[in-house]
């Protein structure tokens, strides 16, 4: 069902618990603009409020998920200290915390290409799912940039420093296929086609579950990313409470009735 709330830059449906949040400007690789990153923490929390999705999907129309930041909308802009500042900090800082906070599973379907400000949004997600093909990078250094949308923390964390360093020190590409086998994505799928069939597989998966309990997880799995001495985080497990987790009796009554 397409959202009759409509967006200038994004395409928002929703179907059997399941959204799909795209990026709509297929003409310029769905570059970020700074309109576009508020129109995007827009739908996040519009999604996040609604009690009939259980799973946001992230993708791009047309040939890419998107090349990065808008290049022309920095055009005559002065930078201090290689920051992109000005308009698309804010929203981009909000776009990332919108993604994180969000208590349903956010997945990245990341196709054709993934650069920079793209790719630090994308590692904002809880998963992302590419093609062997789609083509990565973290260009900062390649424009004088330093970043500041979270590159440096979560790329490293997804694929160990010393990988992260080479990576963002020499501003090269990476495949999709790296990017599952450095454990940055889950899977590559062959094409786009089979990409948007194995992401639909996966979040139906996911929308099944107890939402209450997903819910629980993404908290969970935020101790780990603290990195609290283990017998902390395992205090802190056990000690932690969820009473949004309300549909267990019915779950296991209906496993008893099989």
């Amino acid at each position: 069902m397409r959202d009759e709330r409509a967006f200038d830059f994004l395409k928002l449906d929703a179907d059997a618990g399941v959204a799909r949040l795209s990026f709509n400007r297929p003409d310029a690789l769905n570059a970020l603009s700074a309109a576009l990153l508020l129109e995007f923490v827009a739908g996040i929390r519009r999604l996040d409020a609604r009690d009939d999705v259980g799973v946001i999907i992230v993708r791009g129309e047309g040939r890419a998920f998107s090349a990065g930041v808008d290049l022309k909308e920095l055009q005559g802009q002065r930078f201090t200290a290689g920051r992109v500042g000005g308009a698309f900090d804010g929203p981009a800082g909000d776009a990332a915390a919108a993604v994180r906070q969000t208590t349903k599973p956010v997945i990245a379907q990341v196709h054709g290409f993934c650069f920079t400000g793209a790719l630090e949004l994308a590692l904002h997600c809880d998963l992302i799912y590419t093609t062997a093909d789609t083509k990565f990078g973290d260009t900062h250094a390649k424009w004088g940039l330093r970043p500041t949308w979270g590159m440096s923390q979560n790329l490293a964390r997804a694929i160990g420093v010393r990988r992260a360093r080479e990576l963002s020190f020499t501003a090269r590409t990476f495949t999709g296929a790296d990017a599952v086998a450095w454990g940055l994505a889950i899977e590559a799928a062959p094409d786009a086609a089979a990409l948007e069939r194995l992401v639909s597989e996966r979040a139906a998966a996911m929308s099944a579950g107890s939402r209450g309990a997903i819910s629980a997880y993404k908290k969970l799995y935020r101790l780990h990313e603290e990195n609290r001495p283990l017998e902390d985080a395992l205090r802190e497990e056990v000690a932690l409470d969820f009473p949004e987790i309300g549909d267990t009796n019915e779950r296991l009554e209906r496993f008893g009735a099989r």
